[in-house]
């Protein structure tokens, strides 16, 4: 029986790879200038960037109950089974909801087969697990194996990333207000992780050729078999600098593949214009 995945808007994956493979789609929501709107689907991420840029403080929520309700009903009413993939739990509340609409669901279709998988993951992290378990889905793995297999995918996403500009993150909450205010000062680049699904700062540097240096050796000692690896990387309104890292990246682990792709509004409103991220598998 087929099995079909379900994402949301916070996997930054390509709009052409969700449609090809007629992929269950969760928009998260941003509010800017009082006014609502659905990630990737009523607002793109160029908007989000021009109007931090401008000063303004766009803010995300989770995606709406009704929306989730939607998109599992539709997979209920075929009786066909499904697994949502889900943005980190511990960076929004979608997961919960998610949980929460599916147990509503399943007393109206107590035989639908609906997983929920907490990634853990953010951007292109999660969105390598939809194209993992894609793969999976297409090779006729059953859903019980196929949500084994990706939540032990997930457990080895390692996130690196970097930030142009702190100041997005301390309006975000992120980082304090004054860490930001002396880092702007020094020219310092936060390299950052994701932790049990949570944002983890590692270490500071001044400068960017500093940053990508340590980026590639972080990348050394944290990696095992690249032959077989499909390298993320996601970015916010700098594709020249992400540009430039694929390259670094290729010449250093020469992987199977890299993909780019752009941050989504639901990422990039707390990370803003410049950010720089790389995902990758741990041993």
């Amino acid at each position: 029986m087929t099995v079909h995945l379900i994402a949301d808007s916070a996997s930054d994956l390509p709009k052409s790879f969700i449609e090809e493979n007629r992929i269950g789609f969760i928009p998260l929501h941003v509010t800017l200038d009082g006014n609502e709107y659905e990630d990737t689907v009523t607002i793109q991420a160029d908007h989000i960037f021009q109007a931090m840029r401008d000063g303004k403080v766009p803010k995300t929520s989770q995606a709406s109950p009704d929306t989730i309700k939607k998109v599992f009903l539709h997979y209920a009413e075929l009786g066909e089974p499904a697994i949502y993939i889900a943005f980190s739990s511990g960076l929004s509340g979608t997961y919960q909801t998610a949980v929460m609409v599916a147990n509503e669901i399943k007393e109206e279709f107590p035989d639908f087969d609906l997983r929920i998988v907490d990634s853990k993951c953010a951007s292109l992290g999660c969105g390598l697990a939809v194209m993992y378990a894609q793969t999976l889905c297409v090779n006729g793995n059953t859903i019980q194996e196929i949500e084994t297999s990706v939540k032990s995918f997930c457990a080895r996403m390692k996130h690196i990333f970097t930030v142009d500009d702190v100041a997005y993150l301390a309006r975000g909450g992120r980082i304090s207000k004054t860490s930001a205010f002396v880092g702007g000062l020094l020219n310092i680049k936060p390299i950052l992780h994701v932790d049990d699904g949570r944002l983890v700062p590692l270490e500071k540097l001044r400068g960017q050729k500093k940053l990508f240096k340590r980026i590639l050796e972080m990348m050394k000692e944290e990696s095992g078999d690249w032959a077989d690896q499909t390298v993320g990387i996601s970015y916010a309104d700098n594709e020249d600098t992400a540009l430039s890292m694929k390259q670094q990246i290729e010449e250093a682990f020469h992987p199977k593949e890299v993909i780019l792709h752009s941050i989504g509004s639901a990422i990039g409103a707390h990370s803003g214009p410049g950010t720089l991220a790389i995902f990758f598998l741990k041993p």
